[in-house]
């Protein structure tokens, strides 16, 4: 992404700690959908969330912007239910609330699609909609018509007899758009909704959005693309260190002075040109095969004949939309799904027959697409999980014992490292944002120095400044001669980060592209199985 020289701050100016933020002088006047005044949310050893004002206008999108461990969360859990302030007032459609739950919330019309998503994929659209909320319309056709007039209305395009396991990504986050909007919501609360969509979904998500607020409905939206914000939000605020510090609307600012708010910094770049490729090759992979039983019970091919090698010093970026392969193809690398054909080589090694553990102990970091399912335990202290992966290895060990000292002082040295925003090693994982979670296993990983990181969405919910520290600890590995796997929904890091890049569909590695000369659009085409320009 280029961004526009700041030439003056303007309406991003810091002027009071905690400013008060109003809608803009030009706003039309529509009745408030949420009004926040005074949260405060304290936990132990920290404030997440501190006399934050905000004002949501009825039928308009509403951006938060802010870095990882801002309080953004905090604060949409309190507005779900989730979460009571310890101080301050919720009001929602002019009325004073107190939520003691999500269902609390969702009576009164507020609705969330977290970022994670929660469908079933052996149930169908109808079953995952209706699923706790039977007493609505049924669970048969009252419910059907519900569902395919919800759909009509909104352009979601969702078919109430679609199984879930057969959606692409985009089609499953409209699935939870909506379960929203059936159980009544008149609030709409995304959490980085754009995250694993492609460009051509984003549009789509966004022309949703619009059509959303044109039948009076409101979102709050939350992400961390900048450009993103400036394209769809009508309003927008930002909060730093779980303060409000602006309310601004899109034409009065750019992404880099949004940055400068968030972090104190210019927006990153994760563009890197100069080549610190060897002619070593460290990983190949050649005549990779894996295949799985469909809902119909035919077996069908999920990796189609994957080859390729990766030399030392050589980022090789693999771009796809999701369920395609590309989460398959990182876990028989890894050793946790067993081929059907095919050979895995790690520096001259055959490991195709070898466990995960031995991988990681001859030099595979591992960065998780799913940081819940395989990259933490949630209800371990952070130095509990900084051994996750590597617990024959020093600091975590020496010789045949545990050295638990050596595990604390590390994780205390990987939280100061990486600005991972904790009130001490001792508390859990499941205490941290979802971005501070990121930059804790990415700063495990890289401390092991390995041969190969297998980097699956690195940076995802991770905001601008972590952004820029995670993409430069690559940049300084791959020029000590790490090769790195990288997938990601983030095309501008794969083009910025990649020397070489392949594009996967249906399984298969279909197209190269020239980051040098590549477009998102252009990738994104391909992805999708439209001829890129780009790619070839």
């Amino acid at each position: 992404m280029r961004c526009p020289p700041a030439t003056s701050r303007g309406a991003c100016a810091i002027t009071s700690p905690n400013p008060s933020p109003a809608p803009p002088p030009d706003a039309p006047s529509r009745a408030p959908a949420v009004e926040l005044r005074g949260i405060t949310k304290r936990f132990p050893g920290v404030v997440a969330n501190h006399d934050i004002d905000l004002t949501v206008r009825g039928g308009t999108v509403h951006a938060l912007v802010g870095e990882n461990g801002a309080g953004k969360s905090t604060l949409m859990k309190i507005l779900y239910g989730m979460q009571k302030p310890d101080e301050g007032t919720v009001t929602v459609d002019g009325e004073r609330v107190s939520f003691g739950s999500p269902g609390d919330a969702i009576a009164h019309g507020v609705g969330m699609v977290h970022q994670h998503f929660m469908l079933a994929d052996n149930l169908t659209v109808l079953e995952n909609t209706v699923l706790g909320a039977e007493h609505r319309h049924g669970i048969g056709t009252r419910a059907r018509a519900r569902i395919r007039e919800l759909s009509d209305a909104y352009g979601l395009g969702i078919r109430a007899d679609a199984l879930v396991e057969d959606l692409g990504v985009a089609d499953r986050q409209r699935v939870e758009i909506l379960k929203v909007l059936y159980r009544g919501a008149r609030t709409l609360i995304l959490d980085e909704p754009t995250a694993v969509l492609v460009p051509q979904e984003v549009e789509a998500l966004f022309d949703n959005l619009r059509e959303l607020k044109s039948e009076g409905l409101t979102v709050l939206f939350i992400s961390h693309k900048l450009g993103e914000v400036l394209d769809v939000a009508d309003d927008i605020t930002v909060i730093r260190r779980g303060t409000t510090v602006a309310s601004l609307r899109p034409g009065e600012t750019s992404p880099r002075q949004l940055a400068e708010l968030m972090v104190g910094a210019e927006l990153p770049s994760p563009q890197t040109r100069e080549s610190t490729v060897t002619d070593v090759p460290m990983l190949t992979v050649d005549g990779l095969r894996l295949t799985r039983t469909d809902s119909d019970g035919d077996r069908r091919a999920v990796l189609d004949g994957i080859g390729f090698t990766i030399h030392r010093g050589e980022v090789l970026g693999v771009a796809g939309v999701e369920g395609n392969g590309q989460a398959e193809l990182v876990e028989t690398v890894m050793g946790m799904r067993e081929a059907d054909a095919g050979t895995v080589t790690l520096d001259g090694e055959d490991l195709t027959h070898r466990p995960t553990r031995a991988r990681r102990e001859r030099g595979i970091g591992y960065v998780p697409e799913d940081r819940h399912r395989h990259g933490l335990l949630l209800d371990g202290t952070l130095w509990e999980n900084r051994m996750l992966g590597h617990v024959t290895e020093p600091p975590n060990s020496k010789g045949q014992l545990l050295d638990l000292a050596g595990a604390r002082a590390d994780t205390a040295r990987i939280v100061d490292a990486y600005d991972v925003r904790t009130p001490g090693i001792e508390v859990t994982a499941a205490s941290l944002s979802g971005g501070n979670q990121q930059k804790l296993i990415v700063g495990r990983e890289m401390s092991h120095r390995p041969k190969l990181l297998i980097a699956a969405h690195p940076t995802r919910g991770v905001d601008v400044g972590a952004q820029a520290q995670v993409w430069d600890q690559i940049k300084a590995a791959r020029a000590e001669g790490l090769a790195v796997l990288l997938i990601s929904a983030d095309l501008d890091e794969l083009i910025g980060l990649s020397d070489t890049l392949r594009v996967m569909y249906r399984g298969r590695l279909v197209a190269d592209a020239d980051p040098a000369t590549v477009t998102p659009e252009e990738l994104g085409s391909a992805m999708t199985g439209a001829a890129g320009g780009g790619a070839r």
